[in-house]
């Protein structure tokens, strides 16, 4: 019985702002610092975490949806909870910033349940059945770095054990195939080379550029123009080189915008957030519709959150290894696990997602 209350008593809602360690730029923006925005559910002596980046002001919405819907509900009815924060949201919009609070909470009810249970997170979503590791990529490779700290991050992800990086392009489009043969000098023949426009590209320059970045054995070409351009993003899916996948749905917050995307076979591979689509109930519900079009799925940032649910989805491809949630993952949650030997797997000795904040470690950083 007491199993089946496990009732959410109190509520925490924190936000820190973690400057960069150096510039960095993408082909359409640029940052000089990232915002961690963290949930913690309390039943008895059990905190379920959840957490998203996005900005501070999601923690007023997070605030307000965990007093409206989550204090004093039964924690283990995610289903129903979830439903019940996506209905508070309706007239603010269930996109956004409030598509990031709902992630972040969802994320802490599964956490929670799966302490209440004594599992880890991703034995939880797969029912038992989830996959020892998943494979990584490292991700950063910013338009602001040098070619020299370029072919150094690159290189030493390589050096790791990581077979597969993925480096910014687009913020100067003439320039950008030297940029990447710098990277594949830096990496050798037998890494895979990744490249991400963010929708910097017009459709043209996409289709000339993939020609001239497969010279360098590029096998992944991210957002090459805005994923809201859906036709646009077919019509370089269909023209692109041999062995190069299109790849996009970062930006996706609910399954509306990947039916849509699928629908329009407008890449290879669909990238899922569960910082941004609604949670780890939102992720599997996307995967369950990539699955009926046969479309493989990537986790977009957030490594230390996606190792779970990645271990939890068969054939998944990888999660994106992002330099900066890296860095803050390591420094402000006890229970990081870094990458092994290109994969990251879950601690299976822990319950949960196995993460504690690091309050004190947090706290210089808080907004």
């Amino acid at each position: 019985m007491e199993l089946i209350q496990a009732e959410i008593e109190a509520v925490k809602i924190s936000a820190y702002t973690i400057p960069t360690d150096a510039p960095e730029s993408d082909g359409t923006l640029s940052w000089d610092s990232t915002t961690l925005v963290v949930a913690e559910l309390h039943s008895g002596r059990l905190t379920g975490l959840g957490y998203t980046y996005g900005n501070q002001a999601t923690a007023v919405v997070m605030q307000h949806l965990a007093e409206k819907v989550l204090l004093s509900q039964k924690s283990l009815d995610i289903s129903r909870l979830h439903t019940l924060m996506l209905r508070q949201v309706r007239n603010d919009g269930a996109t956004g910033i409030c598509a990031m609070a709902v992630s972040a909470l969802d994320i802490a009810l599964w956490d929670l349940k799966a302490k209440v249970l004594g599992c880890p997170v991703a034995d939880l979503l797969a029912g038992g059945a989830a996959s020892d590791a998943v494979a990584v990529y490292g991700s950063g490779g910013f338009t602001s770095y040098s070619d020299n700290e370029l072919s150094r991050q690159l290189s030493q992800w390589a050096e790791d054990g990581i077979r597969g990086v993925k480096m910014k392009v687009g913020s100067d489009p003439d320039r950008d195939p030297e940029r990447v043969a710098t990277a594949r000098r830096a990496i050798g023949a037998g890494v895979a080379l990744f490249v991400d426009a963010n929708g910097a590209y017009s459709a043209k320059q996409a289709m000339a550029l993939a020609t001239r970045f497969a010279e360098n054995g590029v096998s992944w070409f991210e957002e090459p123009v805005s994923s809201d351009h859906l036709a646009d993003l077919r019509r370089i899916r269909d023209s692109v080189p041999a062995g190069m996948d299109v790849a996009a749905g970062e930006y996706g917050y609910d399954s509306f915008y990947f039916r849509r995307m699928l629908a329009n076979r407008a890449v290879d591979v669909l990238q899922l957030d569960a910082t941004r689509c609604h949670g780890f109930t939102g992720f599997l519900a996307a995967a369950c519709l990539a699955e009926s079009f046969g479309c493989p799925l990537s986790a977009h940032c957030a490594p230390t959150l996606h190792m779970h649910v990645a271990c939890s989805l068969p054939g998944f491809r990888h999660v994106e290894y992002f330099h900066d949630h890296v860095r803050i993952e390591r420094m402000l949650f006890d229970g990081f696990i870094p990458a092994r030997d290109g994969c990251l797997a879950p601690d299976r000795s822990r319950p949960g997602l196995g993460l504690t904040l690091k309050r004190q470690d947090a706290e210089r950083f808080a907004v």
